[in-house]
């Protein structure tokens, strides 16, 4: 897996054009950043005590909602190859693989790790 975000990169991404967060419980969140009508889902976390509870895709479908009522028509987002949950629940919600980028993470070990790029088209309910 990718290190972790440090506090001053989230500080950083919250101060971007665009950038929001939505979170239906205090134990998860999604950061988006929304531009014309593209949004890209910039990090998805739930509590480990929480996961396997459905909150996964609960946060993903609060973010899609936000992102459609901020005008985006599509989402994009870049997961680790190696995070097979994370993306099993993109898959499960409907996002496909359009690239890959060698190399894009670094792992804490050093390793590099390939970035998986999905896109997903929004559709108002």
């Amino acid at each position: 897996m990718p290190r972790p975000w440090t506090a001053g990169e989230f500080t950083a991404l919250m101060a971007g054009t665009g950038v929001f967060i939505t979170a239906p419980t205090p134990t998860a969140f999604a950061m988006g950043r929304a531009i014309l009508d593209e949004v890209e889902l910039l990090t998805l976390a739930v509590d480990p005590s929480a996961r396997r509870t459905g909150l996964g895709a609960a946060t993903l479908n609060a973010f899609e909602l936000e992102a459609l009522r901020r005008g985006a028509l599509r989402a994009h987002l870049e997961v680790a190859a190696n995070n097979a949950a994370a993306r099993a629940l993109y898959q499960t919600a409907g996002y496909c693989e359009s690239g890959q980028r060698r190399g894009y993470y670094d792992a804490p070990n050093g390793a590099k790790i390939d970035a998986i790029i999905l896109t997903k088209p929004l559709k108002r309910a």
